[in-house]
């Protein structure tokens, strides 16, 4: 999956700047630096306290500061232009397809565990373009569970939803050593690192490291033996 540093900072402020503008034009700078001064303190939650957040907390938080009603301004833009505006930006892996498929055929079941904020149909909708839905059985985000990776609740929130009652025989693949490897392990799960140049390092050991997604099938070959 594209991690979320690969996405441009830039156009997540294009949804806070088109918000504002509806808002306030007055005051388009204002509320664009408090938008994205309060994103970026709901995402340090993952290095402390854990918790998850959704959009909404975020627009509820940044409505009490200004003194507006954000939420409606936000989600009114983001239906009617930002999802097509990120659409371009956010792309799976071109072997995302053939690998899940691979995994699937061998008896595996899939799923995707995702940090985000945002609301699962943003997700779905590029899940769906992508031909991935119809693989990965359970997809969880955390905009709807409690906690956010690495904390260890929400790999046994997926490994529950996909039946999995041993940690120790499921296998996570991530890009972030933190809030994946780190919490994989944490959760008692095996973990597999996809290196990226995207995301900070943690000191950390996977049980192996990937660069392109096909390395895992004889991974996960060699495990099964």
């Amino acid at each position: 999956m594209t991690p979320r540093g690969a996405i441009e900072e830039a156009d997540l402020l294009d949804l806070w700047r088109m918000a504002a503008r509806r808002l306030d034009a007055g005051r388009e700078d204002e509320i664009v630096d408090v938008l994205m001064d309060i994103d970026r303190r709901f995402w340090q939650r993952t290095t402390t306290t854990f918790e998850s957040w959704r959009l909404a907390d975020i627009l509820d938080a940044a409505s009490l500061e200004l003194g507006l009603d954000v939420t409606d301004a936000v989600l009114e833009e983001a239906a009617t232009h930002h999802l097509d505006g990120w659409t371009e930006h956010i792309t799976h892996d071109p072997h995302a397809v053939p690998v899940v498929r691979a995994l699937r055929e061998r008896g595996l079941r899939i799923g995707l565990l995702s940090n985000t904020n945002w609301p699962r149909a943003f997700h779905e909708h590029f899940l769906e373009r992508d031909g991935l839905s119809s693989l990965i059985e359970v997809r969880m985000y955390t905009s709807e569970l409690r906690y956010v990776k690495p904390h260890p609740s929400v790999f046994l929130d997926t490994l529950a939803a996909l039946g999995v009652d041993d940690p120790g025989a499921a296998v996570f693949v991530g890009d972030r050593p933190y809030d994946d490897i780190h919490g994989a392990r944490r959760a008692g799960l095996r973990s597999v690192l996809r290196a990226s140049p995207y995301v900070p390092d943690y000191d950390v050991e996977p049980d192996a490291v990937i660069d392109e997604l096909p390395e895992l099938l004889s991974l996960v070959d060699c495990w099964d033996d």
